[in-house]
């Protein structure tokens, strides 16, 4: 787990509510603080859709939806000339994309054995936090998979041009 202070607030968020940087995440929840608490939980509710539309495989296979379905409603929420109080967002990278992450990285842990890697994202009304986790399936004496996230989360940053430090 690492946590790391977003320098440009703005850039960070422009990147994370308006462009696909982000689109390979799912979305576990938000809460935004505003003159209203807003509070949108991620969790798929299949029974909304018809018969046909589950059949048919048109739908996100994950129980979480994707992050590119709701950043939309997040920044419909967010626009507009006050900024937030505060806010919190919790993402999932996709299980393909962890499951590619492990096989590249140095440890004997299986997709299998993990539920997820995360990305907590807060703001706190006047800096921005990016804190790493993950979560297992079962208890794991290898920690390599946090350590592997974590390198994952600063390079990722780096591609998409993201400045940061340690927090």
């Amino acid at each position: 787990m690492i946590a790391l202070r977003i320098k440009s607030t703005k850039n960070f968020m422009t990147k994370l509510l308006t462009t696909e940087a982000f689109d390979s995440f799912l979305f576990e929840e938000a809460v935004v603080t505003m003159n209203l608490v807003f509070s949108i939980d991620g969790h798929q509710i299949f029974d909304f859709y018809t018969r046909q539309e589950r059949e048919e495989g048109l739908l996100c296979p994950y129980s979480l939806v994707e992050w590119k379905v709701v950043r939309e409603y997040i920044f419909a929420i967010i626009r507009g000339k006050r900024t937030p109080v505060n806010f919190r967002f919790v993402l999932h990278l996709k299980p393909e994309h962890m499951k590619a992450l492990l096989e590249k990285g140095d440890t004997s842990v299986s997709a299998d054995q993990m539920r997820a890697f995360v990305l907590n994202i807060k703001y706190d009304g006047s800096e921005l936090t990016l804190i790493s986790a993950t979560a297992a399936n079962t208890f794991l004496l290898d920690k390599t998979p946090d350590a592997i996230w974590d390198q994952a989360v600063m390079r990722f940053l780096d591609r998409a041009g993201l400045e940061y430090e340690e927090a």
